[in-house]
């Protein structure tokens, strides 16, 4: 049969249960977890605590059991907060705390009321649980949805529950009650008041795996060092703009950026600065192409950009205002390194049937007759022939 004491050794296991799934993220270095981890050894502590009513000295089964439980509540939201890079509201949690812990005391021995100790921690557990809610965006990466969302309501729903125990409690605040009374509405009670911080916890658990994953699926589409898209991801999307290009009868342009006279720049100042000039070039190319343009590194010094709905004019513009814009001689600046670079541009039009690695081969030659014919210059390529466009400045 369920009771009181059943739940309190069911939460404790499930606490428990989360302390371990909590330290095999350790290794991934998760914000949060920390917070989430000592907030689940609390919780067994208290629980235990709270288990030994009755058999245990007052002072540690109501007070020190109660203070060390609503330690459990505000860790689990300083996690929550450290987890999305948010700063801790600590004065508002310490007031809240220290007014909860005070109505216990003043409750126990000054106007004994086992009601009014629970309303005073259910009011602090019921504010604690609205503002993670609060705090959760609704916005979030789609791979992060379902964990924010499913933490997100059972925040809120524990809040409505503590505020509904701490009503029903004040409002028959001298009935004689227990802390393990048997009767049903007092387990109801019960468990809500023990079950919230597991429930919490799984939130925190999906959410904190979530971000692993994402994480190692972002690093793995990603460039470590300039945060540009990988070749691989680049051919992914190239496969599917040119799908799409086909169904459609769309256009598609494609752009193959080279850094010119890259090792000298190595040669010269030192792989150091050669990185700085490979970031600097990422962050201004992101600044000019458009939203729905994608970018990537190909390796080494070469960058590709894909062009969709584009017409042969507009990607010679574009290409044309690209290499503008990297020509960091032309208009007086450097990179954050301090020094000066260009790029050689080759462009490339999709051409009806044509398969990507063929589209991929002209853009090369245009690329190779750009660097030919001088550097800093945008070659197209159209047909197997090439066509220079306008270029300012020789390297």
């Amino acid at each position: 049969m369920l009771n009181a004491s059943t739940l309190l050794l069911v939460t404790t296991a499930l606490s428990g249960v989360m302390l371990l799934v909590l330290s095999s993220l350790d290794a991934d270095k998760v914000d949060g977890v920390s917070e989430w981890r000592r907030a689940n050894v609390l919780a067994i502590v208290a629980l235990l605590l709270f288990a030994g009513r009755g058999v245990l000295p007052d002072l540690l089964s109501i007070e020190l059991a109660n203070a060390i439980f609503l330690g459990t509540i505000t860790l689990i939201y300083a996690g929550f907060r450290r987890h999305l890079g948010l700063g801790l509201p600590r004065l508002p949690l310490l007031l809240g705390s220290v007014g909860a812990f005070a109505g216990v005391l003043f409750f126990h021995y000054a106007l004994p009321s086992q009601g009014l100790r629970v309303t005073s921690v259910s009011v602090y557990h019921s504010g604690v649980c609205f503002a993670i809610w609060a705090t959760l965006p609704r916005s979030v990466d789609p791979r992060l949805r379902y964990p924010y969302s499913f933490t997100r309501n059972a925040a809120f729903a524990l809040g409505l529950g503590h505020a509904w125990r701490g009503a029903f409690y004040l409002v028959d605040a001298f009935m004689p009650v227990t802390l393990l009374d048997a009767a049903t509405w007092n387990l109801v009670f019960f468990a809500i008041g023990t079950l919230a911080l597991p429930a919490l916890t799984l939130g925190a658990v999906m959410m904190a795996n979530a971000r692993v994953l994402a994480d190692t699926a972002w690093a793995a589409e990603h460039d470590h060092l300039t945060g540009a898209p990988t070749r691989r991801a680049f051919f992914d999307v190239a496969a599917r703009e040119l799908a799409r290009a086909e169904r459609s009868k769309g256009s598609l342009g494609l752009l193959l950026v080279d850094a010119d006279h890259f090792k000298r720049i190595n040669d010269t100042y030192g792989h150091g600065v050669g990185d700085q000039v490979l970031r600097n070039l990422v962050e201004r190319t992101g600044a000019v192409i458009r939203k729905n343009d994608y970018f990537a590194r190909l390796g080494g010094e070469e960058f590709g950009v894909l062009l969709p709905d584009t017409g042969r004019e507009a990607a010679v513009a574009a290409a044309e205002r690209l290499r503008m814009a990297l020509d960091s001689r032309s208009h007086g600046t450097t990179s954050q390194a301090g020094v000066a670079y260009t790029v050689s541009i080759g462009m490339a039009m999709l051409e009806d049937g044509e398969s990507f690695a063929s589209l991929m081969a002209r853009a090369d030659q245009a690329l190779y007759a750009a660097k030919a014919g001088g550097r800093n210059r945008v070659v197209c390529a159209e047909g197997g022939t090439e066509q220079q466009g306008e270029a300012s400045g020789h390297a």
